[in-house]
């Protein structure tokens, strides 16, 4: 049976695995004494980077790659959303290659350690999308320092509950510019296990795909060390097309 776009979605989003490379994450919740309840600016920002587009595209593939104090790692994904099927191209843990195609309705054990990879990857690459599918609690606490950079920008708060997704409780701190783009994100990690760390990143190279629009590169830190995370070979068709749009 096919899963409709939306089941997809909300597969995707039930199975949210932001581990960055299983780094533990601090869960340090900011301070809200002055934060309202802001659905709308959820929309809002999806809509900035083609929400009310999503269902015409038929499939994205995209490389992932991140240089840490850990290393460096790429792993190549294709994803497509109306059948919730997903292929990897990258090497397992010992460095063999590995290629597989896997509809995520239908996972087994080995199938299972690879979704919890694309889980994450692709959250990263949707993280606009992921505040509207996943119902998370959002509220907008106005302008803030920025973590990284100079200046200031909306600080909008996504909390995660905590019965959401592989680590319940996961809070985004996402600073948004006045076009309802993100430029810097805070995340904390909503569970004790692993170890906890604090991550900071920014949100920037920003590229239009088709109807959508990604930011591809993210610089920033983990418990003060410095690393990059950044997508490669983004590309995405659409429905009725056997055409790859390719980046901007």
């Amino acid at each position: 049976m096919r899963n409709t776009p939306a089941q997809a979605r909300r597969e995707v989003s039930r199975l949210n695995v932001i581990g960055l490379l299983a780094f533990g994450m601090m869960l340090l919740l900011p301070a809200t004494l002055k934060a309202e309840q802001n659905p709308q600016i959820a929309e809002q920002i999806a809509k900035t980077y083609g929400l009310d587009s999503f269902g015409q595209v038929e499939a994205i593939r995209y490389t992932w790659n991140v240089d840490s104090p850990s290393g460096k790692i790429s792993r190549t994904w294709e994803w497509s959303p109306k059948t919730n099927t997903v292929s990897f191209d990258g090497k397992d843990k010992e460095g063999k290659p590995v290629k597989v195609t896997y509809q995520r309705s239908q996972i087994d054990n080995d199938a299972a350690k690879i979704d919890q990879n694309f889980a994450n990857d692709q959250y990263w690459l949707l993280l606009p999308f992921h505040i509207v599918w996943d119902g998370v609690s959002v509220t907008n606490d106005g302008p803030q320092k920025l973590p990284l950079g100079d200046g200031s920008a909306d600080r909008v708060i996504a909390k995660y509950s905590s019965e959401n997704g592989y680590q319940p409780g996961d809070t985004w701190d996402l600073y948004i510019d006045k076009d309802k783009r993100i430029v810097e994100i805070v995340y904390h990690r909503g569970t004790p296990t692993p170890p906890p760390r604090l991550v900071m990143a920014t949100y920037a190279d920003y590229k239009k795909v088709g109807p959508l629009l990604f930011a591809t590169d993210h610089r920033g830190t983990i418990d003060g060390k410095p690393f990059r995370l950044y997508f490669t070979d983004i590309a995405v068709k659409m429905t009725g097309s056997d055409d790859w749009i390719k980046a901007e």
